[in-house]
């Protein structure tokens, strides 16, 4: 176990083993200046495109491989749920590895918003990103419906849509808490605290981050078939383009951000302490 004391008994802060970054400015126009910016606005996108194009791919095979009206077909073959839950895990972990050294490695408006709040990003970056992921979702479902058209348009395309049985109030349930799940993932997988005081416990942020969107998915897909990802579920109800698809998007965007927004205030403010330590640290200049 690692001591963490905030405070000494005279009230001054110790030196801290760890280094917080600054927060974020809400408006930094010196960022378009910048190549490494637009650098990170093509990996948000390239990424973002491939994490949908294997995703909806491995969804819309698994419903060809048990299509009970086609011949010859096992209805307990293919991946499964489980394999669909490793194929959106899996993706993550890949990609947030491959770019978050380039971009940070969002991959979901969610977890942008999330850092948003937190301010580890800037209102710029964060409204860009979201821009350039959604049209790399967009792009990703787009080819596969390019390359395979007739199971695309048969299978539903990938789009979420709310299981039988299950109210809309359900499904956003589901969604805020999937989401709370992943972002605050994301933030302890990142927590500079962590990675200076548990240093000798290796740990590679991307597969804690693929491995809560596994898990995730494991729990929610027979319920909305696992949003947690508005640009995931925003490219795939713009390609497939179903009334019911658009009826219920919105349970994809306003629960992945009202879960991304609690777990921001939960580590944050709770866990970090930051409202406390601002106002001692207030109190020390005073």
């Amino acid at each position: 176990m690692t001591k963490d004391v905030e405070v000494t008994e005279g009230g001054e802060f110790p030196a801290k083993d760890y280094h917080d970054p600054p927060p974020t400015p809400l408006f930094d126009a010196d960022e378009l200046t910048k190549w490494s910016f637009y650098r990170a606005l093509i990996a948000e996108f390239i990424a973002t495109l491939l994490f949908l194009y294997i995703t909806v791919l491995t969804v819309i095979g698994y419903k060809s491989q048990t299509d009970p009206n086609l011949p010859n077909v096992d209805e307990c073959g293919g991946v499964g749920i489980l394999g669909i839950a490793w194929a959106f895990g899996g993706m993550i972990f890949i990609l947030v590895y491959c770019t978050a050294g380039i971009s940070g490695g969002h991959i979901n408006p969610a977890v942008t918003f999330g850092l948003f709040l937190a301010r580890k990003v800037s209102l710029l970056r964060a409204v860009l990103y979201m821009v350039a992921q959604c049209l790399g979702a967009i792009c990703g479902v787009g080819l596969v419906k390019a390359f395979q058209s007739s199971y695309y348009n048969r299978y539903g395309g990938g789009a979420n849509t709310m299981a039988a049985g299950y109210s809309k109030g359900v499904g956003l349930g589901a969604e805020i808490i999937g989401t709370f799940v992943l972002v605050y993932t994301v933030f302890s997988a990142t927590d500079p605290k962590r990675n200076a005081r548990d240093s000798h416990v290796p740990v590679l942020a991307p597969l804690p981050i693929g491995f809560a969107v596994f898990m995730v998915h494991l729990a929610t897909i027979p319920i909305t078939g696992t949003g947690i990802n508005p640009a995931r579920s925003f490219g795939a109800a713009v390609i497939f383009n179903s009334e019911k698809a658009w009826n219920e998007h919105w349970i994809f965007w306003v629960g992945p951000f009202i879960g991304a927004a609690i777990a921001a205030f939960y580590h944050q403010f709770v866990l970090r302490a930051a409202a406390i330590k601002a106002l001692g640290s207030f109190r020390s200049n005073a």
